[in-house]
């Protein structure tokens, strides 16, 4: 069994607003981060290649020290900071796009986006580079508290129009703010995603034709405040449970507020 990182990142920028402060990464940081991992070996894979490697067990071989870089929402400093940093690195990626909040979604705006976004040009730009594009639904809703007909239109849709407009094929997600149930993985199933990402802040286990749930596959937090000794430390896997003890509790803790919320809901509504 390879124990595998994966890193998520949001906004890299030296200038956040309020709203993504805490989950954005300053440019200096994240090219000294994806220095150390450049030399200490590890292996870049997109998502899509570690799902993919994971499903058929037999398919392209697991590197010794794989691991994944992902960032969520689709901001526009990615085009402008991060993406540089990779390929200075030679680095894949993975991209998780909101469509509703790209900068030109004209008629398809949907949500509240945090920042500047992306537009449909440069998500193509980062697809031509290597960088794979997966979703992350229409506008950004919590997709557990949803009845089954909007989570539905939020996963296809979303699906849909990277596709479309990408020109690219999209089999893999993260749920926004990480939240997901055994309903809404059902439907990321049906809706044709093969693999998605939670948070957990745990090191997947990648186990080639095992059991793992490729729809449940948990991530590292890399955050504003994530010192390079923490960020050495949850690479390399040591004292995981630790580091991220604070993030933990909490995602355990709104997972049974979040359960309870839709069981209420689904009362009320009948």
């Amino acid at each position: 069994m390879i124990r595998v990182p994966i890193l998520m990142y949001h906004s890299v920028t030296d200038t956040p607003k309020d709203e993504t402060r805490g989950l954005s990464v300053r440019p200096s940081d994240f090219a000294e981060q994806l220095a150390y991992l450049a030399g200490s070996g590890f292996t870049p894979l997109t998502f899509g290649d570690l799902a993919a490697s994971l499903a058929r067990g037999g398919g392209r071989p697991m590197p010794d020290r794989p691991v994944v870089v992902t960032f969520d929402d689709g901001y526009a400093d990615f085009h402008s900071q991060a993406l540089p940093v990779l390929e200075r690195h030679r680095f894949a990626a993975t991209v998780f796009v909101t469509s509703g909040w790209l900068a030109d979604a004209g008629a398809d705006a949907a949500g509240r986006p945090l920042d500047d976004m992306l537009s449909w040009g440069q998500v193509r730009e980062a697809a031509q580079a290597g960088i794979e594009i997966g979703g992350h639904s229409h506008s950004h809703p919590q997709l557990d508290q949803l009845r089954d007909a909007e989570l539905r239109d939020e996963l296809r849709r979303n699906k849909g129009l990277l596709e479309e407009k990408a020109g690219v094929p999209v089999t893999t997600m993260a749920y926004p703010f990480g939240y997901s149930s055994a309903r809404v993985r059902r439907e990321a199933g049906a809706a044709g995603y093969v693999a998605a990402c939670a948070v957990a802040n745990a090191v997947a286990d990648a186990v080639p034709g095992g059991r793992q749930d490729l729809l449940a596959v948990p991530r590292l937090t890399v955050a504003r405040n994530t010192g390079m000794d923490k960020f050495r430390r949850a690479v390399e896997g040591r004292g995981v449970p630790l580091l991220y003890l604070k993030e933990r509790a909490l995602t355990k803790g709104y997972a049974v507020v979040r359960r309870t919320r839709y069981a209420i809901r689904q009362v009320v509504a009948r």
